[in-house]
């Protein structure tokens, strides 16, 4: 599709309301793709996927490569098919891997109708997720209930004084909708939702829209809670906070959450790439999060600047006493080094920010420069949306802003990859940093006892015969997949639960802890 003879190509998939798109591929005409989607059909007569493939361009439309489609009642269940299908309208074939299997239901009910309050059903549930079924289907970790009750004081969007609110709650790429409360600022739903978890440190995302029937849902409010942060089984009213989620709009909306996991295959489940939400925000040009994903990055770049300067000074003997001690040090450590003692180091620095949490010596500083920033970010976009009809100078050089949009992603991959290694070690999140000190501990025993060639030559078989042994198998780093669990700054504050006005006071019951 282009001047050099070659293309840009990337595939869109979509059934009913569920839509992917691959990654892009550059500069090729036999992309291989090697990512994994997954659809949920609810109809027993199956249903037809579209695909399309295009050619992407910078600066102007992609071009239309072929499309094809797939007929779901055509395929049997529970075996992989391996489909090449002929593009229409252009040329060339995909080659995709197809898998029509049963799961666990992801349903909507009435709060009188709740899983966990039949014995029966609970004892169930708590079994499927017991330690003795670790190794039994390690992609379902976990269930998730949640209750939507109510909504308190919601934003008035229509010119009545009242909306008309309904409520879309998400969990990755499961999305399900409540019943529209018409005219009511203050709706109760009383519905219970369950989703199967097939990773432990997903996001639940809860919005309120006010639905107009002329256009466009409005947007009231949002929350989102990670799932490890959420107390089983306590009904709390949530501030619903705007769109970017850096602070309070008007409205409370009062949710009860249970979560079940089984923490082994949660565990297991971390090492392994994750899942893609298919429904994200296209990126666009910020002044301000550009500026803002450069400030964090700076900060990153600063501590191994700082670091260089204080080993520096030891060399200048600035302080004799640290010089004197740093180089005894150095000749302990050189002279008795061992490889073993890499991760004993990461270990020992992990142990060493867990006793100080505990003991009341949390050196952990609240990030009010990323909090400044972002609320910067929200009034800035503010000023977009009422300015979006106004042609800028931005718009009228396209090719120009796709490349400061790569350098503004790439600032932000650069700070989120340095933050989440610090809160890593700063057991922002327990549950992964406890899983750290675990494989640490394991390196460390590892590397004692086994020679590094061995280890090394091990790692290399599995590597080379990876492709041989499983040609389809998706390629992951566990190490960075680890890290991706991790919130980075902004993340973090974004997840930050806001305290209610005290006149919300909800009603608070508690019941066994389910986790």
């Amino acid at each position: 599709m282009d001047s050099n003879g070659l293309s840009d190509p990337y595939v869109k998939f979509r059934l009913g309301h569920q839509k992917y798109k691959s990654k892009i591929m550059p500069k090729t005409l036999n992309p291989q793709w090697r990512e994994q989607f997954d659809f949920h059909l609810y109809e027993e007569r199956g249903g037809i996927i579209d695909i399309t493939a295009w050619d992407k361009d910078a600066g102007k439309r992609d071009d239309f490569i072929g499309r094809c489609q797939i007929d779901l009642s055509a395929l049997s269940r529970e075996q992989t098919h391996k489909l090449e299908l002929q593009l229409e309208e252009g040329e060339g074939h995909l080659v995709l891997l197809v898998t029509l299997t049963a799961s666990a239901t992801v349903s909507i009910s009435d709060l009188s109708i709740n899983s966990l309050e039949d014995p029966k059903e609970r004892e169930e549930i708590l079994k499927r997720y017991s330690l003795l079924r670790i190794f039994h289907n390690l992609k379902d970790v976990g269930f998730l209930q949640v209750k939507v009750i109510r909504a308190e004081g919601l934003m008035a969007a229509d010119v009545t004084g009242k909306s008309d609110p309904f409520c879309v709650v998400e969990l990755n790429n499961d999305r399900l909708l409540t019943h529209t409360v018409y005219k009511n600022l203050n709706p109760e739903w009383n519905k219970v939702f369950t989703f199967n978890i097939k990773d432990i440190h997903s996001v639940l995302e809860v919005t309120v829209y006010d639905e107009d029937r002329d256009r466009s849902a409005d947007f009231l409010g949002k929350v989102a809670i990670p799932l490890l942060s959420i107390q089983n089984g306590e009904q709390k009213a949530y501030v619903l906070k705007n769109k970017q989620l850096t602070g309070p709009t008007k409205g409370v909306i009062y949710l009860e959450i249970d979560v079940i996991f089984n923490a082994v295959k949660a565990s297991l489940r971390t090492l392994i790439p994750k899942e893609q939400k298919y429904i994200e925000e296209e990126n666009r040009l910020s002044k301000q999060l550009l500026l803002r994903n450069f400030i964090r990055m700076k900060r990153c770049v600063m501590v191994l600047v700082n670091a260089a300067y204080y080993i520096n000074s030891c060399f200048a003997w600035d302080s004799p006493a640290r010089s004197l001690a740093a180089f005894v040090l150095f000749l302990f450590v050189v002279w008795n080094f061992e490889l073993y003692m890499i991760p004993m180091v990461l270990l020992l620095l992990l142990t060493w920010n867990y006793f100080l949490i505990i003991s009341g010596k949390d050196n952990r500083q609240r990030d009010t420069v990323v909090e400044d920033m972002l609320e910067d970010e929200e009034e800035e976009d503010d000023k977009d949306d009422k300015d979006s009809e106004k042609k800028g100078f931005i718009n009228k050089i396209y090719a120009i802003q796709e490349v400061c949009i790569s350098v503004q992603n790439i600032l932000d991959e650069v700070a989120s990859f340095g933050e989440r290694i610090k809160n890593t070690f700063n057991w922002t999140i327990p549950f992964l940093s406890w899983l750290a000190i675990v494989a640490l501990c394991a390196f460390t025993v590892i590397l004692y006892f086994i020679p590094l060639r061995y280890i090394v030559l091990v790692w290399g078989i599995n590597k080379f015969t990876k492709k041989l042994r499983s040609p389809y198998a998706i390629d992951n780093n566990e190490l960075l997949d680890f890290l991706s669990r991790v919130p980075s700054d902004v993340q973090v504050v974004q997840y930050q639960e806001l305290k209610p006005d005290p006149s919300h006071s909800p009603c608070k019951r508690k019941k066994n802890n389910l986790g």
